[in-house]
């Protein structure tokens, strides 16, 4: 005897096939909590206005510090070594394990009013006589002017990816849908930077991959939405541009919620169990899935509606592999 499928599985069934949320009813409220928040992540990354971070809680990357390499006799022992060093306030501490299960990578702030030379070896000292005797394969000190080309190199890169794109969504869908996901794409950005200032999360090399990542999330995820609304702009040419655009959100709102609830799944894990070292990326691509999410509906879309679409533009016949059953 076979058994009758479960209404229950899969899962991707409890979704209702089609939604009819009124998302543009609300625009002006989506505004307001956006655009307060995103004025307040400014104030907090910019305040106050010290070297090289500000609001930020920079690591060794940014503000400059010690590496050492080192090899122990036996499997390291990661949140030990960090102890150790941590006992010896050396500023932010980063341990991470690399290759093989005895070989470590620790970086280290030098104390102020100490000399680089001084801190390292008593650092050295210190983890020789906790965990027993280790090889130092490597010792570089990072100083200010290299800290400071990274932090420059750093948000050049985030500069040159937000151009990037906004450049692509220009030529993608034309001046008028490219402003609504500029919009968007600053919104995140924004408030990514804003997620660090608040929790004193360090902010490394490591956060400045994450935004990027965020980036390309933020601006595929408002594509497919624009997408969906120049598609249904063309079919439905007297339909009010608001009620085309909640048309187009219902339409995406599956796969979205689909796409992120899996992306989270995988990042979750990752942050409960990818050590310290990508704690912070983890926490900050989360963030980024979540606000990316939000600004394609109540950012990109209103931006959009406000703005207007000329509907000359789009209103040329659609062709049959255009229509979507």
């Amino acid at each position: 005897m076979t058994k009758s499928p479960s209404k229950w599985w899969p899962f991707i069934k409890l979704l209702p096939v089609k939604t009819n949320f009124r998302f543009m009813r609300f625009a002006k409220v989506y505004a307001a909590v956006s655009l307060a928040a995103t004025l307040a992540a400014v104030v907090l990354t910019l305040y106050p206005l010290t070297p090289p971070c500000a609001g930020l809680n920079c690591g060794v990357d940014f503000r400059g510090g010690t590496l050492l390499e080192l090899t122990t006799k036996t499997p390291a022992d990661l949140g030990e070594i960090r102890e150790t060093l941590n006992a010896r306030r050396l500023g932010d501490v980063q341990v991470q394990a690399f290759g093989s299960a005895t070989d470590v990578l620790v970086r280290f702030e030098t104390p102020e009013g100490q000399a680089p030379a001084v801190a390292v070896e008593g650092a050295k000292q210190a983890l020789v006589q906790a965990i027993g005797p280790m090889e130092f394969k490597r010792t570089e000190v990072v100083g200010p002017k290299v800290s400071g080309e990274l932090f420059r190199n750093g948000v050049l890169a985030l500069a040159l990816g937000i151009g990037m794109m906004m450049v692509y969504i220009w030529f993608r869908f034309g001046l008028t849908f490219g402003v609504g996901a500029a919009v968007a794409l600053l919104h995140d950005v924004l408030l990514t930077f804003g997620l660090f200032a608040v929790t004193g999360m360090e902010f490394s090399l490591n956060t400045v991959a994450a935004i990027l990542t965020i980036i390309g999330y933020s601006v595929n995820d408002t594509v497919v939405v624009l997408d969906r609304v120049r598609e249904n702009l063309r079919k439905y040419k007297r339909m009010p541009i608001s009620e085309v655009i909640d048309l187009s959100i219902n339409e995406t709102l599956s796969r979205t919620a689909i796409t992120g609830v899996t992306g989270l799944m995988a990042l979750g894990v990752l942050a409960a169990y990818g050590g310290e070292a990508l704690f912070g990326f983890s926490i900050a691509m989360i963030f980024g899935i979540v606000v990316g999410t939000y600004s394609s509906f109540f950012v990109a879309a209103p931006v959009l509606m406000w703005l207007g679409v000329k509907r000359g533009e789009e209103a040329e016949p659609l062709k049959p592999a255009d229509v979507r059953p």
